[in-house]
């Protein structure tokens, strides 16, 4: 009989991206009937699922008795989490996951699959405090894995797609029509980065095919790892503009953004001194990547997909 899994943020890139990545397996797809937690179920996307034979329910963080409801009779969950910004944004993000995983607990689910990002400040020993969006998966994964339920990890890069989404990051225009990538970092700084559209799923997939054997490790994701001047020559090639990489100061950084300056540029700081994933992260790349099917999408082959525009 097939097992019932829940995915929150179905409609969006990692949620829909383990969607579409259980329907494309022939095995998985007869293994586990998909239930997508929306919080409009009557949008373009969540109809889009429909029309896959996904199941769509109302789901709402907001709203603790409509998560109750979207768990009930369900065997395994994919868990993400958005940031929370503001004051009291860590609390705030965590109270959100430890509260879906207490209900999961509660609705008698089995297994959980959470989205996490590693501890800026628990790899700094408490330097960076500010980069609050990787700190709350962070501990939110640290309190799955004191509850009475099976659970595994799935921790991605930077997402490719935040090349457009997130475009204040993005090269600045100078007066001479050439581009700059600036970051608080050096150059030599190397990003792990994933097409998490076509390919988080492939690695959720890896832990939704032998979930027994893969309880409590963590799948770190990335199709390679590229320096902020590897990066730069991408977006130059793409764009058919000149894009260079300039090292700013933290200030500089910080001042050039319109919002959480802070967590960015710890952020950035901290990987140029510890390592997105921490240190051996390449190390737990090639792991993961040796335990899933399917081949990645690199960062080169992604910008052909999808030329950047500037």
């Amino acid at each position: 009989m097939a097992k019932t899994l829940a995915v929150f943020g179905a409609t969006g890139t990692q949620g829909g991206s383990v969607v579409s990545n259980v329907l494309s397996d022939p095995e998985l797809s007869q293994k586990y009937k998909l239930r997508a937690i929306s919080r409009d179920p009557n949008s373009s996307k969540a109809q889009a699922l429909k029309e896959q034979q996904v199941e769509v329910v109302t789901g709402d963080t907001s709203d603790l008795a409509s998560i109750e409801h979207a768990l009930t009779g369900v065997d395994f969950v994919f868990l993400m989490s958005t940031p929370s910004w503001g004051p009291n944004a860590l609390e705030n993000e965590f109270n959100i996951i430890k509260s879906i995983a207490d209900i999961a607990v509660r609705k008698g689910v089995e297994y959980i699959i959470f989205s996490t990002l590693p501890s800026c400040s628990k790899m700094s020993q408490g330097k960076y405090t500010a980069v609050t969006a990787f700190d709350a998966k962070a501990q939110g994964e640290e309190y799955i894995k004191t509850l009475p339920i099976k659970s595994a990890f799935w921790c991605g890069g930077f997402f490719m797609e935040n090349f457009v989404t997130q475009p204040f990051l993005g090269p600045k225009p100078n007066d001479d029509g050439t581009f700059t990538l600036a970051r608080n970092a050096p150059a030599t700084l190397k990003l792990p980065y994933i097409d998490a559209t076509d390919d988080a799923g492939k690695f959720v997939n890896a832990i939704l095919a032998e979930p027994d054997k893969y309880v409590g490790q963590t799948f770190c994701a990335a199709a390679g790892f590229y320096s902020l001047a590897e990066i730069a020559t991408l977006l130059s090639k793409s764009s058919g503009k000149q894009v260079t990489f300039k090292q700013v100061s933290y200030d500089e950084f910080k001042a050039s953004l319109p919002f959480m300056g802070d967590l960015f540029a710890q952020g950035f700081a901290c990987q140029a001194e510890y390592g997105y994933f921490g240190h051996g992260g390449e190390d737990k790349v090639s792991w993961a990547t040796k335990n899933i099917h399917g081949k990645l999408t690199t960062l080169p082959e992604y910008f052909e997909k999808h030329p950047f525009s500037l």
